[in-house]
């Protein structure tokens, strides 16, 4: 479940730049602006709004802490925040990576792509925005960027091991969690370096030496490593079989920021795979049986099994760093809870419960394209019925696609289309067969 509702654009909208869109800058500009000058913020849809808000709340909750004074009441006071993760904090990695955000993401609070897989914020976004700090901006984005108070080194279909092969056929991010620590190492020095040397501009964007050892160094990922074992036809057993390998990277990888000189992390779990709707769709004889909350129990077990091998993780990370304080955080209850109680908490409108109730005979993947069965395959077809894309498989609309989000099915899509002949009259300047070039 993604934080907020995502969906994909048309097509004319996927290879539009930036350049070429008419956003209100002035809106944007105050939008990215560090959050204590956003006291009176325009609020998302009153529904996301209250399910980001109460996801928030949940995650506090169930939070559990530890610290090497034992346990402390005094108020957060973090200068910045390193995070570390996949689509659900990724602020712009994969963006600035693969292939730009296409609108409609970001509509809802930004009025424009901001490089989130989502149509608003996300928990990492609330969390800075609580702390007094800006909204971080991605490592990997050259352009427009201020790592004053810290960076996400997150990218969209992250891993904690790394991908055999590329995005392009894994359908997983290069940028794995071992990556991901190792930018963070070049940010410190070379920070630092720029900072103390040249100074100038570089003293506003560029974080001090002292918050690295201040900050607050957040971890969400694993999501991607348990679903693409059961994209590969896996059985649950043999996900499971290879959790202890995970946790050995991630455990390696915390140890690499502690060496760094992090000294405060909050450590996410995963969440309850078997209510992500593709994987539910796309793979249902391995999905069933299914809860009553439409959630596939079998899933859902290698959600929970890794969870409790990252929880005995950060125990053990607490006896080996006595100075750092680490805080496991139960996201896999807070996301639950919201699903199948969604009509109680009123998450949802309409009568329907959960989030599941997918219909089965049609799936919409751009908007304003509906998609009809033909042929043992599926078409788009535009308002007057004729066919915008070529036949495609239904197991191929997310196999690969390891988030909510859908942003690999459009990798995926992207190149099926620059495969198909169009079927309207060619593009000027565009062989046949051939799809335009992606602008950025």
């Amino acid at each position: 479940m993604k934080h907020e509702t995502s969906a994909l654009a048309p097509n004319n909208q996927v290879h539009k730049s930036l350049s070429h869109t008419h956003y209100d800058r002035a809106r944007w500009k105050e939008k990215m602006a560090p959050s204590r000058r956003r006291r009176r913020c325009t609020a998302a849809p009153p529904t996301t709004a209250k399910l980001v808000l109460l996801l928030v709340v949940l995650l506090l909750q169930l939070s559990e802490g530890a610290s090497s004074d034992g346990g402390s009441d005094a108020p957060c006071d973090f200068p910045a925040i390193f995070n570390f993760g996949d689509s659900n904090s990724d602020t712009g990695g994969l963006s600035a990576l693969i292939a730009v955000v296409p609108p409609p993401f970001g509509r809802t609070y930004f009025g424009m792509p901001a490089g989130r897989f989502s149509d608003g914020r996300l928990t990492i976004d609330f969390m800075a925005q609580s702390l007094g700090i800006r909204y971080l901006s991605a490592y990997l984005d050259s352009v427009g960027s201020n790592f004053s108070q810290g960076a996400n080194f997150a990218t969209a279909a992250a891993s904690i091991r790394p991908a055999n092969g590329s995005i392009f056929v894994s359908g997983i991010s290069p940028i794995s969690l071992d990556v991901q620590t190792s930018q963070f190492e070049q940010f410190i020095n070379r920070s630092q370096f720029v900072y103390s040397n040249i100074g100038g501009i570089y003293r506003e964007i560029l974080p001090k030496a002292e918050y690295f050892s201040r900050a607050l160094y957040t971890f969400d990922i694993g999501q991607n490593d348990l679903t693409m074992g059961y994209f590969d036809n896996m059985s649950t057993e043999q996900v499971e079989a290879y959790v202890p390998d995970l946790m050995e990277r991630f455990s390696a990888a915390i140890q690499k920021v502690y060496s760094l000189g992090g000294r405060y992390f909050w450590v996410h779990n995963t969440a309850p795979l078997g209510c992500l709707t593709y994987a539910v769709v796309l793979l249902p004889k391995l999905a069933a049986p299914r809860d009553d909350a439409g959630c596939s129990v079998a899933y859902n077990a290698a959600s929970r099994f890794y969870n409790a091998r990252l929880r005995e993780t950060v125990d053990r990370l607490r006896a080996a760093l006595p100075d750092a304080a680490l805080t496991y955080v139960d996201v896999y209850s807070a996301k639950y809870r919201l699903i199948s109680q969604a009509k109680q908490l009123g998450t949802i409108r309409g009568p329907a419960a959960g989030v599941l109730r997918v219909r089965r005979r049609r799936v919409q993947l751009r908007q304003g394209h509906p998609v009809r069965r033909e042929g043992g395959g599926e078409r788009h077809v535009g308002a007057g019925g004729e066919v915008v894309r070529g036949p495609v498989e239904e197991r191929e609309l997310g196999r690969g696609a390891l988030h909510g989000g859908g942003e690999q099915v459009r990798v995926r899509a992207d190149r099926r289309r620059q495969a198909l002949r169009p079927a309207g009259p060619a593009q000027a300047g565009v062989p046949p067969g051939r799809g335009r070039a992606m602008s950025n």
